[in-house]
């Protein structure tokens, strides 16, 4: 039978947390799902990746708010997890079971390919980055070192509790390798630790416990076998976690990259819409914040109507074009698609483009840009075009969002020109923010960014006024006044109203602070909460 007529099953390693860690292979497969399974420690990121319309199953023995469908979901036994693999496959269907880790390293994966070669189902095991090797390393720990290690060996903390006995020969292991590293070990950390001292490991061997390693919620505790579980206690450690043994956690003072990071631990809220939060996200998580995508905004396009069709066909009279965002030039391209023409009726204009990244948008669609201010806001638009520039009895068409300030039209026609401005898009706010945005607030934030007034005015409205407790990111001093004509608090704002700009802002803020993670209070989590 054909892999389309029967199905077939692959058995896929997520990696240990961080969702960039998954391999490419596994990315590729989880791409061309009919039907994804998946745990408890699969980061959610990674379900974006799967299409639209693709069922997806939680088998996590743990329900977790940030997880899709866990809510009052059920914990499945293995086997009912084997024939729910079992059934999609005969149905003809792709079934990606996505495993943290990798999916035969001390998980079930091994039992679940025995079931399906038993059942004659077609499967692949597509291996992922351990958290054996990924969390020490993340922690700033080698778990080899050609001075200090040259054999490794793992274990796991958690064994099937049907044996009658443990499997693990503590007597040989033990000493057996320079590197010990324990899976899913820190609740049995000082039964561990006892085996390894009876059994010829020193008390002043240097050890290790890393929780929620590969995250920005990563924390390491340091020790050595006589300390560390007194130090885990204090700490408040609990799973997952992973032990690392041996001198190599003594090079964790000189390796330590990312717990070190500028953002590491903070909890930061991006509110862009879902097809431009990649960019701030991405450049705040490379820099170790925990970054919540909540989208306070979406874009709908605007029915070319008369005032539109009117612009059109006087294109030839305006001296200028403007465009107000990014955005702009693709709406305006999508609406001169419906009437069958394209960008080239701007030939001749002068284009303006309210900052760099609204200009690269129109540059990217093959336009030359002729003017972008250096204060990039309709202010800085108006100032910058007022040096020198002739405007009296020139004609003027300004494209940009149904909700857009009035700022340019007026200040141009004040200067003398004859302006036409023409919405092509609107923003509206997203039906599930108001419930989504209790659920991300009930736990402590550092910061919420707002990167445009519309921003703003949505989480104010999504949270009834309750926002006096939210520190914010702005990204300029507009966004900032809508912010605080809300009664909330700014306590970042970018110099320069640019993406870069609001996230070099955000780095000197978090380093005047110092320490990590300080967000709002408990308390007012818990109030915003329950508003």
């Amino acid at each position: 039978m054909s892999e389309k007529k029967k199905g077939m099953v692959y058995l896929v390693g997520a990696g240990p947390g961080d969702p960039g860690l998954i391999t490419v292979k596994g990315l590729e497969v989880l791409q061309r799902a009919g039907v994804v399974v998946y745990d408890h420690l699969v980061s959610p990121r990674l379900l974006d990746h799967v299409p639209a319309g693709v069922r997806l199953i939680y088998v996590g023995k743990e329900p977790d708010a940030a997880v899709p469908g866990t809510k009052g979901a059920r914990h499945r036994q293995q086997a009912q997890i084997n024939a729910l693999l079992i059934r999609a496959a005969r149905a003809g269907k792709v079934v990606v079971r996505l495993k943290g880790g990798d999916p035969v390293l001390f998980g079930r994966g091994g039992e679940e390919a025995l079931a399906l070669a038993k059942a004659r189902i077609p499967f692949e095991i597509v291996p992922g980055v351990t958290s054996a090797i990924a969390v020490p390393a993340y922690a700033g720990i080698p778990v080899t070192h050609r001075k200090l290690a040259s054999s490794i060996a793992m274990l796991t903390g958690h064994e099937d509790p049907s044996k009658p006995e443990s499997a693990i020969r503590w007597d040989r292991l033990a000493t057996a390798a320079d590197t010990l590293v324990c899976l899913m070990g820190v609740s049995r950390l000082a039964k561990t630790v006892e085996q390894l001292r009876r059994h010829g490991r020193s008390a002043s061997t240097p050890c290790a416990v890393i929780e929620w390693g590969t995250l920005p919620t990563q924390r390491t505790v340091v020790g050595t076998l006589g300390t560390i579980v007194a130090r885990c206690e204090r700490a408040g450690l609990r799973p997952p976690a992973i032990v690392v043994v041996g001198d190599v956690v003594r090079l964790r003072r000189r390796l330590n990259w990312f717990e070190t990071k500028p953002l590491f631990g903070r909890r930061i809220v991006v509110t862009r819409p879902t097809d431009r939060a990649h960019d701030l996200a991405e450049q705040l998580e490379a820099l170790g914040a925990d970054v919540i995508r909540l989208p306070a905004i979406e874009l709908q396009g605007l029915a070319p109507n008369g005032r539109f069709h009117h612009a059109l066909e006087t294109m030839d009279r305006f001296d200028w074009v403007f465009f107000t965002s990014p955005e702009g030039i693709r709406w305006f391209e999508r609406l001169l698609r419906t009437d069958r023409k394209d960008l080239r009726v701007l030939r001749g204009r002068r284009i303006g483009a309210i900052g760099p990244k609204t200009a690269d948008s129109i540059r990217q669609m093959g336009i030359r840009v002729d003017f972008v201010p250096k204060t990039f806001s309709q202010e800085g638009m108006l100032a910058g075009l007022a040096g020198g520039r002739r405007l009296a009895g020139r004609r003027a068409l300004i494209l940009s969002a149904q909700e857009g300030r009035d700022v340019l039209a007026e200040g141009l026609a004040r200067r003398g020109m004859d302006v036409r401005k023409v919405p092509i898009y609107r923003t509206v706010m997203p039906s599930a923010l108001a419930t989504r945005i209790r659920t991300v607030l009930s736990q402590p934030v550092d910061l919420v960014t707002a990167t445009s007034s519309s921003c703003a005015e949505h989480v104010a409205s999504a949270l009834r006024g309750r926002i006096r407790t939210i520190p914010f990111a702005s990204i300029g001093p507009v966004t900032s006044a809508t912010i605080r004509r809300h009664g909330g608090r700014v306590a970042v704002e970018a110099k320069d109203a640019t993406i870069e700009g609001l996230v070099a802002a955000v780095v000197s803020w978090a380093r005047q602070r110092g320490g990590r993670r300080r967000g709002v209070s408990q308390r007012s989590a818990a109030t915003i909460a329950s508003a």
